[in-house]
Order: structure tokens, then C-alpha cells, then sequence
């Protein structure tokens, strides 16, 4: 096979193990979720994985039990560079080695202490080792938040809203349901699904009694549900229904991001979705601990109702935060915008 077909062969094997890794989102916490394909000695695929819940296997050697004899001398393909500790597992170097893979092709190396210098135990032990294959598409994709917890010791925060196109997340009567379309909504569900846990406050549950679960399209319950997590010093009645037996809900009276990012933290949660009202986002943005806004914005005006965002610490324009426009599409009639921190921006 020429050097031209091989590389075209590697990046497809890599957007492969890219959509494997956005399968296991949610499930992997606190490991991250990775995707492996093995290619044997021509080129052909012949095996394929992803990390599992722990203490299950990692994405290496889920492939590699696939591909059998047939990895012997072919490529390994992988979203991570392939860890060198053993933890719940043994090392998935090892798992390579002991495979005969001639060649090892990763996009992003691995930040953890423990975990890292797979690619220079592989290269001394004489398999060609690559990295950087589709680095920018896996680090802002399936790994983002976990590679954020690695560098910053805090969970990855995504605050996600739904308004109107004048900002107003509500009608002055407090009614919301529904300012975004049903495109958005099953979006919003997709994004519950992808994560450890759902945050909202006290308010949010007085105003809207939400039920913060998975659904799909038929409004069945998802097999996994995340984290339900409520946030504030108010009580919020026994009935509500984020308190049923539908997942699991820990209450959390502080106001302090931080305090609330500690204890979700202590319970292995990585990837966190921001549901609650304009206080509790202000509060974290204030705070600089939303790392990602997902925003629906809605083809209506509401006028005088509440807006999307709270007192978040500007007074004056100067002190504005700046935010980069990731990508902008059209979610059924509504736009959906995606957007991080601007560079100095943030709490990284």
C-alpha cells in the first residue's frame, strides 16, 4: 500500500474511532472516552472499540480482542495515546505489544501523569508510533472534558439555554414551555445523555418542576440517566420530580460554583450540563466556570420577561466576557450557537 492510501487509511480509521469515542460519552467517567480501530498488515480493518464503564476494559484492547492474530503487524489507531499504567486494567501498551502491532496512531497525548509516555514506551520497544492525527477534532469533541479535567482538576461545564431572539428565557407570567423548537429539544436530550451530571437551582425546581431525566423521541427513559444535581439553600418540596427514583439527585446548599464543583468532583463527575436559571448561570460565569455555552436561540420576542442571564459581575462594558463563536446551525427554526471562553478568558 503507497504512503498516500495508508495516511488516507489512518484518518478514516481515526474518524472512525471519533464516533466510537462519542458513543461512550457519559458511560466512561471518571475514565475518558476513547475509540480504537486496528487496521492489519494491508490496511483493512479488522477490529474496533471503545473504553466501557469501569472497571471494564479500555477502547485498545476491546479492538485488539476483536481483531484476534489478524492486528499482528498492522496499525492500531486511537483516539488517546494509549496509557502505560496499570490501573483498574493493565496497560494498554502492554496490550499492543503483547498484539505484535507494527505501528500505533493516536491524536492526543494523554496529560495525566500516571498515564503518560505510552508513545515513548512503544517507540523503545520499536513500534512506529504517531500523534497528533485529527488532534484539534478529538480534543474539542468526545475528549474535551475530560482533557479539561486534566488540566484544570475541575469538572468541564456546559450552560446551555434556550431564548428568545431578544435574550428572554421566559414571558413575564414565568412560562417557558416551549420557547425552543422540538428539533432543540431532542438536541437538549442528546446532550443530557453525553454527560455525568445535570445542574439546576433551587429556582429552576420551584418555577418549572423539572424532571431533568433522558428521553427519546417517544418520551421513553433512556437506560442511563445522569446525575441530577440541585443546587441552593431553599427546600424544595418532597413531591418534586426531580427527587423521584427516575435517577439519582444529590442537593447541594451552596451558591459557590466552586463548593459545587468540588462535590460533584469528589464523585468522579467530569462532564457537567447547566440547566439552571439566570442566578445560578451568573453565578457561574461570574465565578469564570463555564467552560462552553450551548444557547438555542428561538425565532420569537417575548418582551419584558426574564433574560437568559443574571447579575454575572459586569458593571461596565470594560469588563464584558469575551466569548469565541465555535459554530452557529440551524437546530429545526431555531439557531443553535455554540461558543467558549476567548483567549484569557475562563478560569483554565
Amino acid at each position: 500500500m503507497n504512503t498516500s492510501a495508508a495516511e488516507r487509511g489512518v484518518r478514516e480509521a481515526m474518524e472512525a474511532a471519533l464516533v466510537l469515542s462519542s458513543g461512550v460519552r457519559g458511560s466512561t467517567s471518571p475514565n475518558p472516552p476513547v475509540g480504537a480501530v486496528i487496521l492489519d498488515a494491508e490496511g483493512r480493518r479488522v477490529g474496533a472499540g471503545a473504553t466501557q464503564p469501569p472497571p471494564g476494559p479500555h477502547a485498545e484492547v476491546v479492538a485488539l480482542r476483536e481483531a484476534g492474530e489478524r492486528a499482528r503487524g498492522g496499525t492500531a489507531v486511537v483516539t488517546l495515546e494509549p496509557c502505560s499504567h496499570h490501573g483498574r486494567t493493565p496497560p494498554c501498551t502492554r496490550a499492543l505489544l503483547d498484539a505484535g502491532v507494527a505501528a500505533v496512531r493516536f491524536a492526543v497525548s494523554d496529560p495525566h501523569p500516571a498515564a503518560a509516555g505510552g508513545a515513548e514506551e512503544l517507540r523503545a520497544a520499536g513500534v512506529d508510533v504517531v500523534g497528533g492525527v485529527l488532534a484539534e477534532e478529538v480534543a474539542s469533541g468526545p475528549l474535551r472534558a475530560w482533557l479539561h479535567r486534566e488540566r484544570t482538576g475541575r469538572p468541564h461545564v456546559t450552560w446551555k439555554y434556550a431564548a428568545g431572539l431578544d435574550g428572554r428565557v421566559a414571558a413575564v407570567d414565568g412560562s417557558s414551555r416551549w420557547i425552543s423548537g422540538p428539533v432543540s429539544r431532542a438536541e437538549v436530550h442528546a446532550l443530557r445523555a453525553a454527560v455525568d451530571a445535570v445542574v439546576v437551582g433551587t429556582g429552576t425546581v420551584l418555577t418549572d418542576d423539572p424532571w431533568l431525566t433522558v428521553r427519546d423521541s417517544d418520551g421513553e427513559l433512556a437506560s442511563r440517566q445522569p446525575l441530577r444535581v440541585v443546587v441552593g439553600t431553599r427546600g424544595i418540596p418532597e413531591g418534586a420530580r426531580v427527587l423521584d427514583n427516575t435517577a439519582e439527585t444529590v442537593l447541594v446548599a451552596s451558591h459557590d460554583p466552586d463548593e459545587v464543583l468540588a462535590v460533584l468532583s469528589e464523585r468522579g463527575v467530569v462532564d457537567v450540563l447547566l440547566e439552571g436559571g439566570p442566578t445560578l448561570a451568573g453565578a457561574f460565569v461570574a465565578a469564570r466556570r463555564v467552560d462552553r455555552i450551548i444557547a438555542y436561540v428561538a425565532p420569537m420576542l417575548l418582551g419584558a420577561g426574564p433574560a437568559a442571564l443574571g447579575p454575572a459581575g459586569v458593571s461596565t462594558i470594560t469588563e464584558a466576557h469575551r466569548w469565541r463563536v465555535e459554530g452557529a446551525t440551524m437546530s429545526g427554526e431555531d439557531v443553535r450557537i455554540s461558543a467558549v471562553p476567548a483567549t484569557g478568558e475562563g478560569g483554565d
